[in-house]
């Protein structure tokens, strides 16, 4: 039997285990499981892969850049983001892949029109492949975070028309925390603006119903789960590195 499996802190809100097991079924996969391993830190990593054997693994927050150190080597698409979420285990050693990156890009793809600016809150693992991602697609884009000088209070009517895309990297709103939201201002968003969040569950978060609300065209993250998924098992499935 092949192990896969998602590595987090908290993954009760996760689809990800439900996905595969119901993949492998419909596919007649026999020989694969697919499960959820909560570390309460990363530095339980080295230890969960030595007492289990296991095929592959996804990585989500808060571990994403933190399994860097812990991974054998990087591909150049990691490398460039600076985050994982894909491991490859391979002739003995975990290699590090960047999939939210190709699934972002071709979730919003289809939305985006001349759209070509975008506001990107939040500055972690999930951010860092949404920025690739933009600079790939010859958008703009500017970072929305309490970290960097541009916070959330920042965001006026002027930043809102300029930056159309507005993108929730962040896990605020996720189930069962489903009354949060990223603090922007919210006021004059309209029909020109797209919010998209990197959230699935719930299926509309606040900050996505808020947009809704004033017209924008908004998106949740299911696609792109399920984009970078099948990308992980195409890594997970192959016999050599693709750097």
């Amino acid at each position: 039997m092949r192990t896969f499996g998602l590595i987090g802190k908290t993954l009760s809100h996760t689809f990800s285990e439900r996905y595969f097991n119901e993949k492998f079924h419909k596919k007649d996969i026999n020989d694969a499981e697919y499960k959820n391993f909560e570390l309460k830190s990363i530095a339980d990593f080295p230890r969960l892969i030595a007492d289990k054997k296991l095929s592959g693994l996804n990585v989500t927050i808060p571990y994403k850049e933190s399994i860097i150190p812990f991974l054998d080597d990087l591909t150049d698409d990691a490398k460039n983001i600076g985050a994982v979420n894909t491991i490859q285990f391979i002739n003995g050693k975990t290699i590090g892949h960047n999939t939210d990156w190709i699934g972002f890009s071709k979730s919003i793809k289809p939305l985006l029109g001349d759209k070509k600016t975008a506001l990107i809150l939040g500055n972690g693992g999930g951010a860092k492949a949404i920025k690739f991602a933009l600079n790939k697609l010859n958008i703009k884009h500017k970072t929305v975070s309490r970290n960097t000088s541009f916070d959330y209070l920042d965001v006026t009517t002027e930043t809102t028309d300029y930056y159309t895309i507005i993108i929730n990297t962040t896990p605020l709103g996720t189930h069962p925390k489903i009354l949060e939201f990223p603090k922007i201002n919210y006021t004059d968003l309209n029909s020109k603006n797209l919010l998209f969040d990197l959230i699935y569950n719930p299926n509309e978060s606040r900050f996505l119903q808020y947009g809704k609300a004033k017209g924008s065209e908004i998106k949740n993250g299911l696609e792109m789960l399920q984009i970078q998924a099948e990308e992980s098992w195409n890594i997970w499935n192959l016999q050599v590195v693709k750097y």
